[in-house]
């Protein structure tokens, strides 16, 4: 397929991007470069830097003729979405509908979509099943789950093929070393946690220390940032026009960030100093996935279970890297 990857320049993004050219099909990135890096996007994929508020030159991209759009480019910090959720909205929402409404008039029916377990809220039950009731406690969760309900009601009026991939938290780097996570700020936390390991960093904080979980730190489903590539290779592959279909994307195993800072060490042979800090705002206490639906409908598998193993390609990532992508 010809397929279009917004935001393909960011950590998930440069994944599929790399995963959609191996499995032939022709790739062409749509970036602003806001969070993402050019020298993520491999040698040869064509790549229109201009953001998705850029109507003219999305809609004349579009027209160039896709078979599909896989969209990535979206605004991720829980915290910055509760101090400024306007901005969220803005792009998470009303950017993402302009792109389908330039799509319906290009005809281009498949979509795959970057959403979230935090659409679940804080869940009573564990693991997560993808038909638990949607509550988000956050900005951020909210315009995921909105965007959800418009691509279902899109499926229907127009006959959009599209799928939402409910990540959890997405983690590592390519296996071999050449392209991994550069955020700045850096807000996740096993990036974090390496920047200590290298000196970057004086300690990394703990937030929360009395949450119900069993070591009263915030408890997590790291999915490898290359299984969740391969996820969106089948999602993209069994899309069907006229349905709207919904995946959670993790591995069923939980690790605390105790856990997580512990295997750290480790993996890096480093101290990692660690200190307790106050709860932040919108974190839920547990998010664990049961994956029981994509892998019995998409055949998906990950191939990466232990954190441990995912920690080792993330550190091989940011040792070689200390600075990020060279700009």
């Amino acid at each position: 397929m010809k397929v279009l990857v917004t935001g393909g320049a960011g950590y998930v993004g440069s994944h599929c991007v790399r995963r959609l050219v191996q499995g032939g099909h022709e790739v062409t990135v749509y970036d602003n470069l806001c969070a993402g890096h050019r020298a993520a996007v491999p040698d040869g994929v064509a790549f229109v830097q201009a953001d998705l508020a850029d109507t003219a030159t999305l809609s004349s991209t579009l027209k160039q003729g896709f078979d599909a759009v896989m969209h990535f480019a979206a605004f991720l910090d829980v915290g910055e979405s509760v101090r400024a959720p306007l901005k969220y909205y803005q792009n998470n929402v009303s950017n993402t509908i302009g792109l389908l409404d330039i799509m319906r008039d290009c005809d281009v029916k498949r979509f795959v979509f970057s959403s979230t377990c935090a659409t679940y809220g804080e869940p009573k039950e564990f693991p997560i099943t993808e038909s638990m009731p949607q509550a988000p406690i956050n900005p951020y969760g909210h315009t995921k789950l909105v965007m959800e309900w418009a691509l279902s009601d899109c499926a229907k009026a127009w006959g959009l093929g599209a799928c939402a991939l409910r990540y959890f938290n997405a983690a590592g780097a390519a296996a071999d070393g050449s392209i991994g996570e550069d955020h700045d700020p850096e807000i996740h936390l096993i990036p974090v946690v390496l920047q200590v390991a290298l000196e970057q960093r004086p300690q990394v904080s703990i937030f929360g220390k009395d949450y119900p979980t069993p070591d009263g730190t915030c408890v997590r489903d790291y999915i490898h940032v290359e299984d969740l590539a391969e996820a969106h290779l089948l999602a993209l592959q069994n899309i069907h026009p006229g349905v709207f279909d919904a995946y959670n994307v993790g591995t069923g195993i939980g690790t605390s960030v105790r856990q997580l800072i512990e295997a750290a060490r480790e993996v890096t042979e480093r101290e990692i100093p660690a200190a307790d800090a106050p709860r932040r705002p919108g974190d839920p206490p547990t998010l664990l996935a049961d994956p029981t639906k994509i892998k019995s409908q998409l055949g998906w598998r990950p191939k990466y279970t232990d954190i441990s193993e995912i920690l080792k390609t993330a550190w091989q990532w940011h040792r070689q890297h200390p600075n990020g992508y060279p700009e």
